[in-house]
């Protein structure tokens, strides 16, 4: 699929459902490479939170990591069919990301290094946010972090929800080479 291809698959996800999508592109390879950047090839699984047409999943292989390493947590049918060409050996789980601890048997067997998320957090309520977050955080390693995005100048995982958790926010970095231009955040245990 070119990438004029994925455009406009990404676009039309997008118009059937906004907010679930949150962006009417693909990620660009420059925010790609950011919010992968601490991911290491020798350091197990990696989760990765509604990779749409692939972008992050892309440098995550980049890094090292196995595809077979790879847990891929998509909502959309579309996106889904796309993952399941283009990467045979992850593990999809085709699914609702905030349903995940309610539904999905194989999430209690994850030990992952990182979770890298594509999900558009602030179009999500506090519950929300908290149960995929702290799902995420009982599926992570010690030292383990979770990776978010955002188009905004803030974390955007909710400061009540980082301390309920016992979480906290850095940011890595940003990128102005990107539709928005965005910023990548390391959520961490304290």
């Amino acid at each position: 699929m070119t990438f004029l291809a994925e455009g406009a698959l990404f676009f039309k996800t997008w118009i059937k459902q906004p907010i679930h999508t949150g962006a009417i592109a693909p990620s660009g390879s420059t925010l790609s490479r950011l919010i992968t950047s601490e991911i290491r090839a020798d350091a197990g699984p990696v989760i990765e939170l509604g990779p749409g047409t692939g972008a992050f999943t892309r440098s995550i292989l980049a890094r090292g990591v196995r595809e077979s390493e790879l847990v891929l947590v998509e909502r959309s049918p579309d996106f889904a069919r796309l993952l399941k060409q283009r990467y045979p050996q992850a593990r999809l789980l085709e699914m609702d990301v905030s349903r995940i601890r309610l539904r999905c048997e194989d999430w209690d067997t994850i030990e992952a290094q990182a979770v890298i998320s594509g999900l558009p957090l602030l179009n999500m309520g506090l519950r929300a946010q908290w149960g995929i977050v702290s799902a995420c955080f009982k599926r992570l390693r010690p030292g383990g972090c979770f990776y978010q995005f955002t188009y905004t100048v803030h974390c955007p995982i909710h400061s009540q929800v980082l301390e309920r958790l016992g979480l906290k926010a850095e940011r890595v970095g940003g990128t102005v080479r990107n539709l928005p231009p965005a910023s990548v955040y390391r959520i961490s245990r304290c």
